[in-house]
């Protein structure tokens, strides 16, 4: 992708008050663009308009640093993203990775619906996020329902991923709860992701060997909103 049409997706980003996803692609974008002012080939004219436009995308990156940083003072910051039914582009790494910069040693997750294999994979897709980030996680605790029909083989599969994130120097702490309803997760950050299907929003792969199979951003997803919140301590 041109660093104009990341510059493009982040000025509409911005005008949908998706800030945290705004100011990443203009952070990219303005990469990109700072490489195009080195090529001897473009012209001092095109350079100078260049410029001038690089430094308005500064300015407002800036700005939207400036904004974030105060609604979260305030403990005001609230971002929404509505995904589609259908759409593609938003795998955990897409919507989460961003807030994942930042140290966070504990994570919360409260999602009544890790029960099945394939919800179980979508955890542990989550904890492979978590650990290859530079957020620095200690320990995760998951608090879910219990499957009703095979108990056993959720714990079993649950403690199996324990015992992995053990080796990456990380603690699972397990609850089960049957009166559990609320999905979000929640970063010893500050940040809140409350998703209205918790993990569980992608469709399955139309196919053993389709697109979307592995990569999620291909995959496409069930039609839900998940809602960022930045909490005091």
């Amino acid at each position: 992708m041109s660093g104009i049409s990341i510059i493009k997706r982040a000025i509409e980003l911005d005008s949908s008050k998706r800030y945290t996803e705004c100011l990443i692609c203009y952070q990219e974008g303005m990469q990109i663009l700072l490489q195009v002012l080195k090529d001897p080939g473009k012209s001092e004219e095109f350079k100078s308009a260049l410029k001038s436009r690089l430094a308005k995308y500064m300015d407002r990156a800036e700005q939207i640093k400036s904004l974030i940083q105060s609604q979260k003072t305030t403990g005001r910051y609230h971002e929404q993203i509505t995904i589609r039914e259908n759409t593609t582009g938003y795998s955990y790494h897409s919507v989460m990775y961003r807030f994942l910069q930042e140290k966070c040693d504990n994570v919360q997750i409260d999602d009544p619906y890790i029960r099945s294999h394939h919800q179980i994979l979508n955890f542990l897709r989550f904890c492979e996020l978590l650990v290859n980030s530079q957020c620095g996680v200690k320990v995760i605790k998951l608090k879910t329902g219990s499957d009703t029909h095979e108990p056993q083989n959720q714990r079993d599969k649950v403690q199996q991923i324990s015992q992995s994130l053990n080796g990456y120097g990380v603690r699972l702490e397990v609850q089960y709860s049957d009166s559990l309803h609320d999905r979000e997760i929640r970063l010893s950050s500050g940040w809140v992701i409350k998703i209205g299907r918790g993990l569980d929003y992608f469709k399955p792969p139309q196919g053993k060997l389709t697109l979307g199979t592995f990569n999620f951003d291909l995959r496409q997803c069930h039609e839900t909103t998940i809602d960022i919140f930045y909490k005091l301590s």
